[in-house]
């Protein structure tokens, strides 16, 4: 066997598997996905509402585990649920804890999980697992101005919007993926219009923006679990 050839076979031996090394984590970086949601129509100094994107796996693309966590509550406190937003795997238990001196009544009737915990004293929790994806809207009974939100998730790829409307959702392996938005306040058809699928490489990470034409709405006056409107002449005394 000529030298050259030989000295060939031993560079291939050598360098082989430090070549394959090093595809495999260019194969297995995370990417930094970022996007930014504007409102074209919005005054100067428009606040961005609560809003949030996700990723989900699509064909091949593997699917990410939530990181573990021991516990998720939403607080009822001063006449309010803490925080106003709480994101969530599928299957886990939110627990309620009454923190308040007085009773509460905390219901959900819409989109995604519906439950009614009943009247329950200061000082006491109760639990609702939340078994499937969805946006569910949680509402107290006797208190009219208290309100969170509840995002159920099968993806730990998400992101809540800063202050500026910017997301940033770390950690995303290269793949194809659905993207979805929710915006508090905005119409289903403004955000479905958002839906679409991505291609994620290295190359890809800046989505640029996501365009809402039409201003989010304040939260409307809801109704109560009762589908009647809350009695604004009678005062709890809790």
């Amino acid at each position: 066997m000529p030298r050259l050839r030989i000295h060939w076979l031993a560079c291939v031996l050598v360098f082989a598997p430090m070549l394959a090394h090093a595809l495999g984590q260019a194969s297995d970086a995370k990417i930094e996905v970022r996007m930014h949601l504007v409102f074209p129509h919005a005054p100067a100094k428009h606040r961005t509402p609560p809003a949030v994107v996700w990723l989900t796996p699509l064909h091949d693309t593997p699917s990410v585990p939530f990181p573990p966590h021991d516990r998720y509550a939403l607080v009822q406190k001063n006449r309010m649920f803490m925080p106003h937003l709480l994101i969530v795997p599928v299957g886990s238990t939110v627990l309620f804890p009454n923190e308040d001196p007085f009773f509460h009544n905390v219901f959900s009737l819409f989109d995604g999980k519906r439950f009614d915990l009943g009247l329950y004293e200061a000082g006491s929790t109760k639990g609702v697992a939340f078994s499937r994806e969805g946006i569910s809207y949680i509402f107290c009974n006797i208190h009219p101005e208290m309100s969170a939100v509840i995002l159920a998730l099968r993806t730990p790829l998400y992101a809540i919007a800063d202050a500026n409307g910017a997301f940033q959702v770390r950690d995303v392996p290269a793949g194809d993926y659905e993207l979805h938005v929710w915006v508090e306040g905005a119409s289903q058809p403004d955000l479905d219009s958002l839906t679409r699928e991505v291609h994620i490489t290295q190359a890809t990470g800046e989505l640029g923006e996501l365009k809402i034409a039409a201003l989010p709405q304040q939260p409307a006056t809801h109704l109560n679990k009762f589908g009647q409107p809350y009695d604004e002449d009678s005062k709890p005394t809790y």
